[in-house]
């Protein structure tokens, strides 16, 4: 009887676990992150957008947050909040370096060749450990555009060595600079405001005094880069694809 017993226990769980959603985790900064008020709010992370894009078979934890980079999303602990829960079969998209930048904030700056990279690496390492698929991306560009209609980089070395991590760790990898600078492009100098935050005073009553953003997304800017983002995942085939819709 406790023979039987203990073989319908195995079943059930076992069940139970092959029931389990996996999790798509996001850890990353303002561009990805959920923003307050978001009926009100006309800034959207991208990442706030993606539910409406994926299917209910996989969960959703989006843990970017504004003004993090790779360092300050470890040492605040939000990273262990994570990893906790990670679990064989969850993926984790990584995409800091706006705020690696920040050579005026120690708590936040790091050397691209040297502290970006190393996080980098144990970000992967450390989601590889627990089973889960960790995913690489470059930052979204800035619209950035000069009197000649040219779009600058501003991200610099950082880009450059998620690719050289992306590459040498066997990573999936998305480009989203390269994605986002086509999609910066084809709107234009002028157009490409639609993408960002850009309202005169009066025009926008969260914005009673007026905006001009060039780095945070609208609503339309976020579902953009959203569709994008998804877009390659699905091409990578590393399994995210069948919760696309």
């Amino acid at each position: 009887m406790k023979k039987l017993l203990l073989i319908v226990y195995i079943c059930l769980a076992t069940f139970v676990f092959a029931q389990q959603k996996p999790t798509l985790f996001l850890i990353g900064d303002s561009t990805m992150a959920n923003k307050e008020n978001p009926d009100k709010n006309p800034e959207h992370g991208w990442g706030q957008v993606l539910p409406q894009f994926l299917t209910t078979g996989i969960e959703i934890q989006n843990h970017a947050m504004n003004g993090r980079s790779s360092k300050s999303f470890r040492t605040e602990g939000r990273w262990d909040k994570v990893e906790k829960q990670l679990k064989k079969g969850d993926f984790v998209i990584i995409q800091f370096g706006h705020n690696d930048q920040k050579f005026k904030d120690s708590t936040k700056f790091t050397n691209p060749y040297t502290q970006y990279r190393a996080n980098l690496e144990r970000y992967v390492n450390e989601a590889r450990a627990k089973g889960a698929t960790p995913i690489l991306m470059t930052s979204i560009v800035r619209r950035n555009f000069n009197e000649n209609g040219v779009l600058i980089d501003t991200h610099k070395e950082y880009p450059l060595v998620v690719r050289m991590v992306a590459n040498d760790l066997k990573v999936p990898f998305v480009d989203m600079q390269l994605l986002t600078e086509q999609l910066e492009v084809s709107y234009g100098p002028e157009n490409s405001k639609k993408l960002h935050l850009h309202y005169k005073e009066g025009e926008n009553p969260y914005y009673p005094k007026g905006k001009d953003d060039d780095t945070h997304l609208s609503t339309l800017g976020a579902e953009s880069v959203a569709k994008l983002a998804l877009k390659n995942l699905k091409s990578l085939k590393i399994g995210l694809e069948k919760y696309i819709k």
